[in-house]
């Protein structure tokens, strides 16, 4: 039976990973439509959401019924807690790369994103991408420093983030209302994307310690628990 629960604990967590790679997916992919003003492949996007919906919905059914079958207490019971609470920030980065697949929907033929904001876009995709394969890794292997790290990658999404303003607001923006409207959106989605990969790697870290550890305590937490690692496996002196 115990063989049983913990092959269903694998399961999920793989599943987890799966949903990070297929949002990063998802979110490459929007990026090239928008960037392209490719509809088809905005349509596939917008399409595919709905199986990143099912893996949340299957995900969360298997964890239900594994807390109703097997009443888990301490750190298994976290995990499935924990799972569930995964599942949706990134069911919900799912939908952010759906919004930005509509955005380039509702633009067509024209391309929402001015030539000014192109390469800041490009790098606001290429950073959100890189922060969910991370919390992929993060997720399969319990990484607390790669949790730790991960807020480095945020605060470069929240400076392009800053930067998309700066150019929105600045003198010589001869695009129009529509196009700032645009870029306003499609950097919050951005931005609120990399903010869901913080949010998962946060619970990782609950998952591991127990203890939920904000971003000035997280880097305190990983030392106590490099700390504590480091006693269990010291030899034992007579």
């Amino acid at each position: 039976m115990r063989t049983a629960f913990h092959e269903e604990l694998n399961f999920i967590s793989d599943q987890l990973v799966e949903m990070t790679r297929l949002t990063a997916s998802a979110l490459n992919r929007a990026t090239q439509a928008l960037m392209d003003a490719d509809l088809e492949l905005a349509e596939s996007v917008i399409t595919a959401d709905e199986y990143i919906d099912a893996i949340r919905r299957d995900l969360d059914n298997r964890a239900v019924d594994t807390l109703a079958r097997q009443q888990p207490v301490a750190t298994d019971l976290r995990i499935l807690v924990t799972s569930m609470r995964m599942s949706s920030d990134l069911e919900r980065m799912g939908d952010l790369a759906r919004h930005v697949a509509k955005v380039t929907r509702l633009r067509y033929p024209q391309t929402a994103i001015p030539a000014s904001l192109r390469a800041t876009f490009s790098q606001m995709a290429h950073v959100a991408e890189q922060m969910v394969i991370k919390t992929g890794s993060i997720i399969a292997n319990q990484d607390l420093a790669g949790a730790a790290r991960l807020k480095d990658d945020d605060d470069q999404m929240d400076q392009l983030h800053r930067e998309v303003f700066r150019i929105l607001l600045a003198q010589d923006w001869s695009s129009g209302t529509e196009a700032a409207v645009d870029a306003t959106l499609l950097s919050r989605y951005y931005e609120r994307f990399g903010d869901h990969a913080v949010s998962v790697a946060h619970r990782v870290v609950y998952l591991v310690t127990g203890e939920w550890h904000d971003e000035l305590n997280l880097d305190e937490a990983l030392e106590l628990r490099t700390a504590d690692s480091a006693r269990d496996t010291a030899p034992v002196r007579d």
